[in-house]
């Protein structure tokens, strides 16, 4: 699905209206801003977020990844202690790897790895003696991203892998099968087994000491970006006939005209932003252009949780697919379905308000790392500025839930992850897709629910 032409944004707007507030200055202090506490435990480059255990950066994710899959063994030419830094990480395989062990990346969530763990690693005798292959799975690998969300350069993140290994079940029992699979499964507790982020966590302000009062400065800022929210229901209409059963055309028509309306109120949306006028409109356009689809996929999973996955899934509940649309699902429709339902149950669990919302998604809109853009120093400021907004928020409401911050922000890259894979499933595929997330997620909803629906429209204060 492509993004139309963008034309939406005029001077005339800007200035249209005489007098505009002026900008927001940033509230809150940047020279010990917890933003720039990213580095890589391994090599000092910019952390993308929580890997196998510790905070890294995409190499050296990447690295451990291929290391362990591949069972390589690898020598060091020196004293086993080579420098390890951005530049030199490459020079020395052996050390970065045995780095990496050390601050305690490892396969399996353990709390912690032994000496005697890491030498049979190193030396390929854990490799002679090891059980089937382990996926890997969330209990090993998060991408959780920090507040730039964005990888380094010559880093690109590379997909984390799915929760089944069994690609190639048969498509047409895939009812069943989703309900077995995901539906009685646990969700993953990656604070329990990652005890590395507590401690990162610790040392740039993640977790809060005691319970406190909002800063004067955050109230203003976050009820500002719950006001430029709609937060009224989708008007686009999705009632239909008891015994009506709808086609494939139909129903890729319908998400058509939903896709137009939530991006509609994406646009409507960032006119009523209060930094509106700290960017250019080129800005603007180019951070639309490429985050529309991750806006959409917050707020379906979010605000309109209760039509999406109330009126939309009894529609594609009516749509019988072929035998040959169900042997003809693809690898790339396959992960991000299983991707999905995922992040579905995460943000269930967390119950979402629409405070929390409006923050994820104004710090997962502040993407510096898109390329085109002009102001990126500017961009850079507004998201520390919110990020630092969204925790003071969520700490100071919810104080018995301490990890709750970290637990939201983990969601951004995963919504991220989605959006870009999303794109390599075939049109003609989607209606399928979207009918088999939306089964499992409600049924699952229906199985465990025991309060309000997914996203709640007023926050608690606990």
């Amino acid at each position: 699905m492509q993004l139309p032409e963008i034309a939406v944004f005029t001077s005339e707007e800007v200035d249209g209206h005489g007098s505009k507030v002026s900008p927001v200055s940033n509230p809150l202090p940047s020279a010990d801003d917890p933003a720039d506490q990213r580095t890589c435990l391994i090599c000092g480059d910019r952390a993308t977020g929580l890997h196998y255990g510790i905070i890294s950066c995409e190499g050296c994710k990447g690295f451990f990844k291929r290391s362990i899959c591949n069972k390589r063994v690898y020598r060091c030419s020196r004293d086993k202690n080579c420098e390890m830094s951005r530049k030199q990480r490459n020079r020395c395989q052996y050390c970065r790897l045995l780095k990496c062990l050390q601050m305690g990346m490892n396969r399996k969530g353990k709390v912690y790895i032994t000496e005697e763990e890491i030498e049979r690693i190193m030396s390929g005798q854990e490799f002679k003696e090891d059980a089937p292959e382990h996926t890997w799975g969330n209990n090993g690998d998060s991408d959780h991203s920090s507040p730039s969300n964005g990888a380094s350069e010559g880093n690109q993140p590379s997909p984390a892998s799915t929760l089944s290994s069994n690609r190639s079940a048969e498509m047409n029992g895939y009812t069943a099968a989703l309900r077995d699979q995901y539906i009685n499964t646990s969700m993953p507790t990656h604070y329990q087994l990652l005890p590395h982020l507590f401690s990162y966590a610790a040392q740039s302000g993640l977790l809060a000491s005691q319970p406190r009062s909002l800063y004067p400065q955050s109230h203003p800022l976050v009820q500002q970006l719950v006001a430029a929210e709609e937060l009224a229901p989708l008007t686009t209409p999705m009632l239909i006939e008891d015994e009506y059963k709808v086609t494939q055309v139909e129903l890729f028509a319908l998400l058509c005209r939903l896709a137009d309306e939530l991006l509609f109120r994406q646009i409507s949306w960032i006119k009523k932003l209060p930094f509106f006028c700290e960017l250019s409109i080129e800005d603007y356009t180019c951070l639309l252009s490429s985050t529309w689809q991750e806006l959409i996929l917050l707020s379906c999973l979010t605000i309109y949780s209760g039509q999406v996955f109330g009126e939309l899934a009894d529609i594609t509940a009516k749509y019988t697919p072929s035998d040959d649309e169900l042997q003809g699902f693809s690898e790339d429709g396959m992960e991000v379905m299983e991707r999905l339902i995922i992040l579905f149950r995460k943000l269930h669990h967390l119950k979402i308000s629409n405070e929390e919302y409006a923050c994820m998604k104004t710090i997962n809109f502040l993407n510096q790392d898109i390329r085109g853009l002009s102001n990126i120093s500017q961009l850079e400021q507004l998201n520390k500025r919110y990020w630092c907004v969204c925790q003071d928020y969520i700490e100071s409401k919810y104080p018995l839930q301490p990890k709750r911050f970290p637990e939201i922000m983990m969601c951004l890259p995963d919504i991220r992850c989605i959006s870009s894979k999303l794109v390599n499933v075939p049109l003609e595929q989607l209606p399928l897709l979207f009918k088999a997330v939306l089964h499992s997620c409600k049924s699952s909803l229906t199985s465990y629910r025991t309060g309000p629906s997914p996203c709640v429209t007023a926050s608690s204060g606990n």
